[in-house]
């Protein structure tokens, strides 16, 4: 029988047309990876790289036009001498953030690459406990198969609860909400509760070999930004980091109320860069700031407002932080989803269908191998620029 959800999901049409889909096995998640689509322009050649005294490393995406003409999507790991500190700053944005998925997918693979600590927000927020608990109880493997066994269970399960736990409804509109006055709770939250226990360990988000988490929550009473840590993390918290304000109430947690952390910090960088030991970190940017086309419907105006909004609230934590910063010691490096996938700004964050889903992972582990390829020509010139004794 069809329940008023799925009604409602029905009516709103914000499933692509693969949602029905199987999913693909949890045990392999480069199975989902979709067929790379034909460039239409000849891939420009790489640009000069920024000199490392430049704040924020000049923003260097790992993006398509970084492309050699000809060069294969995946290349072999180069031997290092030490491993590669990194932390990661992880954007949310509802279905969008598969595409992190993917990005972190790829980093898991690099024997070398250390990560230290992960920041994240709203469905930045869930990557990152999904990344740290699965590395704390098995490794990288083990954060591989948490990751992909939760992505698939989205798609999966493909319903309204889904949608909340990766906080995919929109801030900007109203036509989720449920009066104009949300009394209660119209979806109780021991369900996603449920689900939150089954793919995360918080248990293991306490112990020393975890990597430092850092999860945003915006609180309602003064619209303040709230970071919390390893040892103050629950089921609840991540709740609150994604909890769609037009769908249910604010999660309460110690006598305060909370909402989705995307409206404080998306992601938190500054409180990241600040507490890590990190040389170099990495902000994956799942929402696009940029769009073309002028929207005229009520869908597409709220999509671009959220989109503004999210973009708005990062780009004023990246100006403060330039304006503060005194040293160089860490290097702050961008993945742009945008970068990747064209018409992303038309792209619902609401769509789970496997195609979408299946894409933006796919393009995501593309965007992190070429990170990964120009951090070993950096480490190779520098190398190569010290004097021998």
């Amino acid at each position: 029988m069809q329940t008023a959800a799925s009604r409602l999901l029905a009516a709103a049409d914000i499933w692509s047309a693969e949602a029905s889909a199987a999913a693909p096995p949890e045990t392999a998640p480069t199975e989902m990876r979709a067929p790379e689509q034909p460039q239409a322009e000849t891939p420009a050649p790489i640009r000069s790289r920024p000199r490392p005294s430049e704040i924020l490393a000049g923003f260097k995406s790992a993006s398509s036009s970084d492309r050699r003409a000809g060069e294969p999507t995946l290349v072999p790991a180069t031997p290092v001498s030490r491993p590669r500190k990194l932390s990661l700053a992880l954007q949310g944005g509802g279905s969008l953030s598969a595409f992190t998925w993917g990005v972190l997918d790829r980093l898991l693979e690099e024997p070398d690459c250390d990560i230290e600590a992960i920041s994240g927000a709203s469905a930045g927020a869930i990557n990152a406990a999904l990344l740290a608990s699965g590395l704390a109880e098995g490794g990288r493997e083990g954060a591989r198969k948490s990751l992909a066994r939760f992505w698939n269970h989205l798609t999966e399960e493909a319903s309204f609860r889904a949608l909340m736990l990766i906080g995919a409804f929109s801030p900007a509109g109203s036509s989720v909400a449920f009066g104009p006055a949300l009394q209660f709770d119209p979806f109780d939250l021991d369900p996603l509760r449920e689900v939150l226990f089954n793919h995360i360990d918080f248990v293991a988000l306490r112990a020393a070999s975890c990597p430092k988490l850092l999860i945003a929550t915006t609180r309602v009473r003064d619209g303040a930004l709230r970071i919390f840590r390893n040892r103050e993390l629950t089921a609840d918290v991540l709740l609150a980091s994604t909890c769609p304000p037009l769908v249910h109430c604010a999660v309460e947690i110690e006598g305060g109320s909370y909402w989705d952390g995307g409206f404080a910090a998306n992601p938190p960088v500054a409180a990241l860069m600040s507490e890590t030991g990190a040389a170099d970190v990495l902000l994956v940017q799942v929402t696009p700031a940029h769009d073309p086309f002028v929207p005229i419907t009520r869908a597409a105006i709220d999509r671009r407002l959220d989109q503004i909004a999210a973009s708005a609230v990062l780009n004023a934590e990246l100006a403060a932080l330039e304006s503060s910063r005194k040293d160089d010691s860490t290097k702050l490096f961008r993945i742009a989803a945008e970068d990747e996938i064209d018409e992303l700004a038309q792209r619902s964050a609401a769509d789970l269908g496997r195609g979408s889903v299946a894409l933006l992972h796919a393009r995501g582990r593309d965007a992190a191998d070429r990170f990964l390829r120009q951090g070993r020509r950096r480490d190779i010139a520098q190398a190569e620029a010290v004097p021998a004794l």
